[in-house]
């Protein structure tokens, strides 16, 4: 895939009398790094409203001191520890099913306790699931714990009970090799899509997801993401979705 093939589909969409929608996740916050300033800047050059998904268990002050004052970023929470639970050869999990749900739901009340602490309650109670992995007879107790809503990988079908749920499509890293996953791989997934929702074989109302990984990013990655944020915006056929509208409307 390339960026004219992605242009090409916005078109599409022009042409069709509707707006893609694209809304930006990015994962595994934890403290203030030069990662996270490159992060920063881009979000305020490129003007594209960022979720950022934070770990209760190793967060520290010094991110939440940061964060105060960037209107652009909204905080949610990224399960506990961002630990793996899962059984050997299992997919790895921290929400799975592998432990008592009791048990589980209660590290994530503590790690939502935490943020509270840290943030003074200014981060939206959207649980990330480590691993974009959950459990559902967890998922299904999120609401009556206080969650608003729940954010995983993949078109979504129907959210768990008094959740709203908006997914990630296009992960822009190989987690074999831990490196960008190159043009073609990740414009490809935001194609597949936007194609499926203006086809009607995924929710047309779900925004298409971008997931980025800060601690993670070469430069090419870096590259990728900033010209994408730029492109989108740049289509009149397409606009950068705020999460807190999404979860609040």
């Amino acid at each position: 895939m390339s960026w004219e093939a992605l242009t090409a589909e916005l078109d599409a969409w022009a042409q069709a009398g509707k707006t893609a929608e694209f809304w930006w996740r990015d994962d595994d916050a934890v403290d203030t790094t030069p990662a996270l300033e490159r992060l920063i800047d881009i979000q305020r050059r490129q003007a594209a409203p960022l979720m950022l998904a934070v770990i209760p268990a190793r967060a520290q002050s010094r991110l939440a001191a940061r964060l105060a004052d960037e209107g652009g970023i909204t905080v949610v929470q990224h399960g506990w520890a961002h630990a793996n639970h899962a059984a050997v050869g299992q997919a790895k999990a921290e929400l799975g099913s592998d432990r008592p749900t009791a048990y589980v739901l209660g590290e994530l009340v503590r790690g939502r306790l935490a943020l509270d602490a840290l943030f003074k309650g200014a981060w939206l109670r959207v649980l990330v699931p480590p691993h974009n992995r959950i459990a559902p007879v967890l998922a299904a107790v999120l609401a009556p714990a206080g969650y608003v809503g729940l954010s995983t990988y993949n078109p979504r079908r129907t959210p768990p009970p008094g959740l709203r749920q908006a997914n990630s499509h296009m992960d822009i890293m190989n987690w074999t090799t831990r490196r960008f996953a190159g043009e073609t791989e990740a414009l490809g997934l935001a194609l597949t899509h936007l194609r499926a929702r203006r086809e009607g074989r995924a929710d047309p109302a779900e925004p298409t997801g971008l997931l980025t990984h800060h601690l993670a990013h070469d430069d090419e990655a870096w590259r990728f993401t900033e010209r994408f944020l730029a492109e989108v915006a740049g289509h009149p056929a397409a606009r950068w979705a705020d999460p807190r509208a999404m979860y609040r409307s």
